[in-house]
């Protein structure tokens, strides 16, 4: 592994992440479809010592795993951490979503051939299941657990409640409780990590594994002037219009000038900002070009001090989170 990378426990728990992890939600065999490009970054990251590699059954419908899936078989299994997801529908069978146990245990078992490996390290329930008992979802993580299809598993953008009750449920029966949250977190989107979800999810033991550190790219500035036709916002309106806002891009703006006298980009500012949190294990960076991979690693060699993280808050203050 790269001395130049961090690791992090997840957790409570002895395995270890490296502080920037990588992510294939809308890029790798979706907006990256060139196989050759994915292993040219996925490699690079490798080499730099990224161990953590994050994805899930939705991403283009199972596209996004068979990609990096290719990509991971080069490496030496025993150094890596692997993570998929379940819960969105993959067809349009009734049955074919959520947390039951029938589609836990079918999902499991298509994301693993599609990466081709024999156990995900983490198994993540993309969203909380408001039609199945928290029980059933719990039994049937447990079981996938001492099966050894999944060493460890994981929530997603669940609440600090759901969290709470999971945990009990799980001290009541004897059950594996879940090892680490995987929640959006940048300065855009930071309320529940900084208020609710990370203080929970830190007293049961938990490792918070972020999503979107960059706000889709808003907190790099590419965005100040106007929405570029090859951008992610350009293809998700739900995402242009959760970020974008006059108010959004002056606060942006701002914190371009305040990277520009620390000397470093706004990428490398927003991923040490959220990296300096030390409840999070690791950031997911999202790099669709090696030029950007390289940038955001360079927040490995960034140490914040408090007045620069006092300015952060004040231009981006939790309770003007969305």
């Amino acid at each position: 592994m790269n001395e130049a990378m961090i690791y992090r426990k997840l957790g409570r728990s002895g395995t270890k992440v490296s502080l920037f992890g990588l992510g294939g939600w809308t890029t790798y065999g979706d907006s990256v479809a060139d196989q050759s490009q994915v292993a040219s970054i996925m490699k690079r990251a490798f080499d730099e010592g990224v161990n953590f590699f994050d994805s899930a059954d939705i991403y283009n419908r199972g596209e996004t795993e068979k990609s990096m899936g290719k990509v991971l078989a080069e490496f030496p299994r025993h150094e890596l951490v692997i993570s998929s997801k379940v819960f969105w529908p993959m067809s349009d069978d009734v049955n074919d979503r959520g947390l039951s146990r029938k589609h836990i245990m079918e999902s499991i078992d298509k994301s693993l051939m599609r990466m081709g490996l024999d156990y995900l390290d983490i198994y993540f329930c993309h969203r909380y299941d408001e039609d199945t008992p928290l029980l059933e979802t719990i039994r049937a993580m447990d079981d996938l657990v001492k099966s050894g299809k999944i060493l460890y598993w994981g929530t997603s953008e669940w609440s600090s409640l759901q969290l709470s009750q999971a945990h009990q449920i799980c001290k009541d029966g004897g059950y594996y409780p879940p090892q680490v949250e995987q929640p959006q977190y940048n300065l855009l989107v930071r309320k529940a990590v900084d208020e609710s979800v990370g203080p929970v999810a830190s007293d049961n033991g938990m490792g918070l594994v972020t999503w979107s550190p960059l706000a889709s790219g808003v907190l790099t500035g590419k965005y100040n002037e106007g929405i570029p036709s090859d951008s992610r916002l350009s293809r998700m309106e739900w995402l242009k219009e959760k970020f974008i806002s006059e108010e959004n891009l002056t606060r942006v703006q701002k914190m371009g000038e305040l990277a520009k006298s620390l000397d470093c980009s706004q990428a490398q500012l927003a991923l040490a900002w959220a990296a300096s949190n030390d409840k999070v294990s690791s950031v997911i960076l999202g790099a669709t070009k090696m030029s950007q991979l390289e940038d955001n690693l360079g927040a490995l060699k960034i140490q914040l001090d408090e007045s620069t993280l006092n300015e952060l808050d004040r231009l981006f203050p939790a309770e003007g989170s969305k």
